[in-house]
């Protein structure tokens, strides 16, 4: 069995999380309205280290367009520059309730497929 480079282990994970960072975002914002540096944050915390800021800002700029999050400036509470909020709108609730659902009818089929538990009623010899 041959090692795969650490490199193409994370290059396959960048192509995985571009399927879905949309909705990671989406969700993110379902639990409270954030600002930009605490995307990163957030999904650094989950597990998602790969996703930078060049891959979130323009992400939530096409959300935004597209009607499914809103943005609002408040005082930071260091006293500093005002910070930009993204929350969802109806829009956005409903595509990540659509979203969740896309990916849970992937996921697990996926799952059971990579783990070898797929039952396709053909015995292999």
């Amino acid at each position: 069995m041959t090692m795969e480079p650490p490199a193409a282990g994370d290059q396959r994970r960048s192509q995985l999380l571009r399927g879905v960072l949309d909705l990671c975002l989406l969700s993110l914002i379902a639990e409270r309205p954030r600002y930009g540096f605490e995307f990163a944050q957030a999904l650094a915390d989950g597990g998602l280290q790969l996703v930078s800021d060049g891959s979130i800002y323009p992400l939530l700029a096409r959300m935004e367009r597209a009607g499914l999050v809103a943005s609002y400036r408040a005082p930071s509470p260091s006293g500093g520059a005002p910070r930009k909020y993204y929350r969802l709108t109806e829009a956005g609730r409903a595509e990540l309730g659509g979203g969740r659902a896309d990916w849970q009818a992937f996921a697990g089929p996926v799952g059971r497929i990579l783990s070898g538990t797929h039952s396709t009623g053909e015995t292999t010899p």
